[in-house]
């Protein structure tokens, strides 16, 4: 095919669409189910999963989307998925699954009180988590594509063209862990020859089901990967591609540049791949034109950001593809991933500025977008004159706007020295003088910030935004609420308290509407896990705080006990990561405009008298680059970036951090370069791996690894945090192991709160006992 015949065939399409819904529908439908309201046949039926889907369909169709995924939709997780078509259910789950599908599923990924959940870790480097794989040497994989099936039957009686995707076998073995009891240095990647087959009947059942083409993701080869799992994929599609009954494949990557994995999956007998041409992967434009294209095959050209929200230079873009119409025998226009990290639609925003909202594209307007690329590619410039120059105006309206350079934001940044990013003192001189300060028992008890947010507190901001309650008739329930968490935790008997939190909406929307270069959106949901969805602010222009956030309420709930309360702080990564950030400038430029904020917000708690303050930066491994030749870079500005936050404190004020959800093993240097005095890390569902980590590299301050797993409705017993704790006790001197859940409190109910905490403390005062008895 020339390059103009591939033009004339270019089509739109994409890899996922959000999955929850217009007004969250999924979600209230899913949350009804857990607590009886819903049956499952509701469940599955009108407005929620089949509607839902359908409408997305539709949607999808009637804006130019020639080809609509199918079975990127998901209950809780498209991974979690994966590990039912393939058979992958832990033996402790098992029961529960043969008794009843759909619960069994939700118990796998909620954990029952008999029960643990699977581990849930970030998916890449989003902010998207999924539930790991547990493997061993005895799994038996077998085929269930009665999800896979049923989702392309049903948008196939849509009368739609639909492509079933996937996770590809290799990335779902890359990211499974050894399961309970198997040996860790168990390597899941020898298991591929067993899985393929099961692959095999599940592309057999959807080519008879109808499917042209089916999509298989493999993300995972975008990371830096040894010859052996290299060979491994040229290995699995060589099999899959070698297979006679079978649908066409389109292998996908997405989020960075595939590197040593190109010329692999181009030699391999598939016919097409989808690859991501973004700025993040642009030297895969270069790569693929090495390998000498793919020549008869079909690319689908990722030239979307599928991850932010800013629209797309469209020229740009249509100059990317018409490179890559000579090295493809047909170039069709895609989003660089899943449109399920993106909000669903800018038009339901009411409170942004109309100029500046046309700077913004979400998932509807992506997929406007990708329409727009594929008619000027197919038809020439011409044909999209208009949004062209519509698309200009938008460019340079955000390029001269006064949001998005300020002169006295910039000049302060400029101004940092090195040692404003260094504390005074060296830690063994703070540790000394904070435990004099303090004076806190042995394995100090303290939970990680927030505290339930009830129906009563969300009502009570609803009805402060609707103007049922005025401002004063707010502040005195949120008063109240604070003074029912420190009575509460006081009675429990923890050792540094916290306010609960009861104010914030969410840890980085809060502060971000209180932070000039930020805009919030109304509608803006984005799935973190299962039904759990945040609205990311968005990150648009110059940072600076015009008065403190958070001290009022600190002081406040100091002034109520004599214990120590901690100060709470969203760090400066988190903030970036955990919103959609400007892409006009380097993130180590606006990493330093948010520290010099939180530094003003540090210093001002202190002043005070808050001795303790937190400054969380869960997402400091999740925003890793995928490639480690790109690491140093990161981590220099993201450390830097947090000392520059902390480093203004006396000695005597005791620094914490916190993480969760994500592996830690490779930042642990970067862990110590943060010169945090105390870090709390998710430990729990990972069995004290954090803990073991920490001690191998040696790290020399004090840690809280969780000993209570949150995100799970079950209640840890006294003896099993006893013995998570004394397991972070063989890697942790007891003088520097503190005792805490693993992240905040704010999606759990009272009751199962009161009664975790009330177990951890007595947990810690058996081990106390125990330690100062030996």
């Amino acid at each position: 095919m020339t390059a103009k015949s591939a033009a004339a065939a270019a089509r739109a399409t994409v890899y996922g669409y959000p999955r929850q819904g217009q007004s969250r529908e999924l979600k209230k439908a899913i949350e009804g189910y857990w607590k009886g309201r819903v049956d499952a046949d509701a469940l599955r039926a009108t407005a929620t999963a089949t509607e839902l889907r359908a409408a997305n369909w539709r949607q999808l169709a009637e804006a130019g989307i020639h080809e609509v995924p199918t079975g990127d939709f998901s209950y809780y997780d498209h991974v979690l998925d994966t590990s039912v078509m393939v058979g992958a259910i832990p033996e402790r789950h098992r029961a529960a699954v043969e008794a009843d599908a759909l619960d069994g599923y939700f118990a796998m990924a909620r954990g029952t009180q008999d029960a643990a959940p699977l581990e849930m870790t970030k998916w890449f480097d989003t902010n998207y988590h999924y539930l790991v794989p547990e493997l061993g040497p005895d799994t038996v994989f077998t085929a269930d594509s009665t999800k896979q099936v049923t989702e392309l039957k049903e948008a196939l009686a849509l009368g739609l063209s639909a492509r079933p995707v996937l996770v590809g076998p290799v990335t779902y073995l890359l990211l499974a862990k050894p399961a309970p009891g198997v040996a860790a240095d168990f390597d899941p990647l020898t298991l591929l020859d067993r899985l393929l087959p099961v692959y095999a009947q599940v592309l057999a059942d959807l080519r008879t089901a109808g499917a042209e083409w089916v999509q298989l993701d493999e993300p995972a080869l975008v990371q830096d990967r040894t010859p052996a799992e290299l060979n491994a994929a040229a290995r699995a599609y060589r099999d899959l591609g070698g297979l006679t009954e079978r649908p066409k494949l389109l292998v996908a990557s997405y989020f960075d540049r595939l590197g040593d994995a190109l010329p692999v999956l181009a030699k391999a007998p598939v016919e097409g791949l989808a690859l991501d041409f973004t700025e993040a992967a642009a030297a895969n434009l270069d790569a693929l034109a090495a390998v000498g294209g793919l020549p008869g095959r079909r690319l689908v050209a990722g030239v979307v950001n599928g991850r932010n929200i800013w629209v797309n230079d469209l020229e740009k873009s249509l100059a990317t593809l018409g490179t890559l119409l000579g090295l493809a025998g047909r170039v069709d226009v895609a989003a660089s991933c899943s449109l399920l990290h993106v909000p669903l639609d800018t038009t339901a925003e009411r409170d942004i500025e109309p100029q500046i909202l046309r700077w913004l594209a979400f998932a509807r307007q992506k997929t406007a977008e990708i329409v727009t690329l594929a008619k000027g590619l197919g038809g020439g410039t011409d044909t999209i004159a208009a949004e062209l120059a519509a698309n200009r105006a938008d460019l340079a309206s955000r390029v001269g706007s006064a949001l998005t350079h300020d002169p006295a934001v910039r000049a302060r940044t400029t101004a940092v020295t090195a040692t404003d990013a260094r504390r005074s003192q060296p830690y063994p001189e703070r540790a000394a003088a904070q435990r004099a300060h303090l004076r806190l028992p042995l394995l100090p008890t303290t939970t990680i910030g927030s505290f339930p947010q009830t129906a009563e507190l969300r009502t009570a901001r609803a009805d402060l935004r609707a103007g049922r309650i005025d401002s004063a008739g707010y502040e005195e329930r949120i008063r109240a609420e604070i003074g029912e968490v420190i009575s509460f935790q006081e009675k429990t008997g923890l050792d540094v308290l916290v306010h609960g939190e009861a104010e914030r909406n969410d840890m980085v929307q809060y502060f971000a509407e209180q932070l000039t270069g930020y805009l919030a959106t109304q509608h803006g949901w984005v799935q973190s896990y299962g039904t759990r969805y945040v609205r990311p602010p968005i990150l648009a222009g110059d940072i600076s705080r015009p008065e403190a956030m958070t001290v009022r309420w600190t002081t406040y709930a100091q002034s109520l006990t004599t214990k120590p309360v901690k100060g709470m702080l969203t760090g400066p990564v988190t903030m970036l990561a955990w919103s959609f950030v400007r892409d006009d400038q380097p993130l180590a430029d606006t990493a330093r405009q948010v520290a010099l904020a939180l530094r003003d917000e540090v210093n001002d708690l202190e002043t005070a008298g808050t001795s303790v303050i937190q400054v969380d930066e869960p997402a400091l491994r999740e925003t890793l680059p995928l490639r480690a030749c790109d690491h140093p870079e990161y981590l220099a500005w993201a450390t830097e970036a947090f000392r520059l936050t902390t480093a203004g404190v006396r000695p005597d004020t005791q620094i914490h951090t916190h993480m969760c959800y994500a592996e830690f093993g490779d930042i642990v240097q970067a862990i110590d370069d943060l010169d945090a005095d105390v870090i709390s890390l998710e430990a729990a569902r990972s069995h004290m791996q954090v803990a073991r980590e920490l001690a191998g590299h040696g790290y020399p301050r004090e840690a809280g690894p969780g000993v209570y797993d949150i995100h799970s409705p079950r209640v840890p017993s006294t003896e099993e945090a006893a013995a998570l704790l004394r397991t972070g006790l063989k890697a942790i001197p007891a003088e520097r192991l503190w005792v805490n859940p693993d992240c905040g409190l704010k999606t759990r109910a009272w009751p199962e709160t009161r009664a975790s905490l009330e177990n951890l403390v007595t947990a810690a005062r058996t081990v106390r006992t125990e330690l100062s008895a030996s």
